[in-house]
């Protein structure tokens, strides 16, 4: 973990952190998983894709980003003229950690045939090794546009890959990874929770296993996960993925009732991001008073990761044909 300040008490970090943003001419992007002290604050909240079009459109110097490494070197590959500062260099990502590059490489060579549908969850030298990098919420509109007779390796969630797979009905190559967060909820306490809210449907994040998905009314991302928060008929709403964006929707909807899907034992915080919790206002306010720790990723490296980025930018949009992709330069 980064080192902790040494005092920082008598200071108004909300008011500081203001001052300092008007100061830096900077934006301060968090993602739903984020604490919600640190959602109140940010100028913009979203997924993954949401913040990566956010980053590579922003007109500010400075990106502050409250959310995970690789989060933050995807919007400094999209705007490398920027300063991005991660409050946190030791918010990582299971999923990134179980897909080494050098592993990757190797898998990619010995299936030649093979495009690489690379999950953003991934570390720059990944996705400099893919050819599309696909978001929870752009996956689907992606995956369709890839001809039926293109053979896929989709990493590094297998549980998304798996998702994709079944719905579309596409056989891919799947790298063994997980979240480790959407890998702890229980199925057994998943139904006893419905249970006790009768009627009540459940909303999952497409990292969640199947025996989670089998019982959810509505998969998607966490924006999708939000909106439907906001559109089903009824007052109670079950949500199986971290539960920080649960913040979000009693914001938007104080109205319904919205009830963090358990873990193993019923009790555990297991669905919460260790990693996402490393940020926090203490870390926010040095990182945009030092402007450190800082992203900073080599140039032949970055161009290689981009294209795969703006890939998946175009085809999210909608703006590349069908089958507009090659092979692996």
């Amino acid at each position: 973990m980064t080192d902790q300040p040494l005092n920082l008490s008598g200071l108004d970090l909300r008011a500081e952190i203001d001052r300092l943003r008007k100061d830096r001419n900077a934006i301060i992007l968090a993602h739903y998983y984020q604490r919600p002290e640190i959602q109140d604050l940010a100028d913009y909240i979203g997924d993954s894709l949401e913040l990566s079009k956010k980053a590579a459109a922003t007109d500010a110097e400075v990106i502050a980003f409250c959310g995970v490494k690789f989060m933050a070197e995807t919007a400094k590959i999209l705007a490398p003229e920027k300063i991005v500062v991660l409050p946190d260099l030791d918010a990582g990502c299971s999923l990134e950690d179980s897909c080494p590059p050098e592993k990757f490489a190797q898998f990619r060579k010995a299936n030649p045939d093979h495009i690489a549908l690379t999950y953003i969850n991934c570390s720059t030298e990944v996705k400099a090794l893919s050819d599309v990098i696909v978001t929870s919420s752009s996956a689907e509109t992606i995956l369709a546009q890839i001809p039926k007779d293109q053979k896929i390796i989709f990493g590094p969630d297998r549980h998304l890959g798996g998702y994709l797979s079944r719905k579309f009905d596409r056989e891919m190559l799947l790298w063994p990874g997980v979240c480790i967060v959407h890998e702890a909820f229980s199925e057994t306490e998943l139904l006893k929770l419905k249970a006790q809210h009768p009627g009540a449907p459940v909303a999952a994040h497409p990292e969640c296993p199947p025996h989670i998905i089998d019982h959810a009314d509505y998969v998607g991302s966490t924006s999708g996960i939000l909106n439907f928060a906001k559109t089903f008929p009824g007052d109670t709403l079950i949500v199986a993925t971290e539960p920080h964006i649960i913040h979000q929707m009693e914001l938007a909807i104080p109205e319904k009732t919205f009830i963090g899907a358990p873990g193993a034992d019923g009790q555990c915080a297991c669905n919460i991001c260790p990693y996402m919790a490393l940020n926090t206002l203490e870390k926010l306010y040095l990182a945009l008073r030092d402007l450190k720790p800082r992203i900073e990723i080599e140039e032949g490296l970055r161009l290689q990761a981009k294209k795969s980025l703006d890939r998946m930018l175009e085809m999210a949009g909608g703006t590349v044909g069908k089958g507009d992709l090659g092979a692996m330069p």
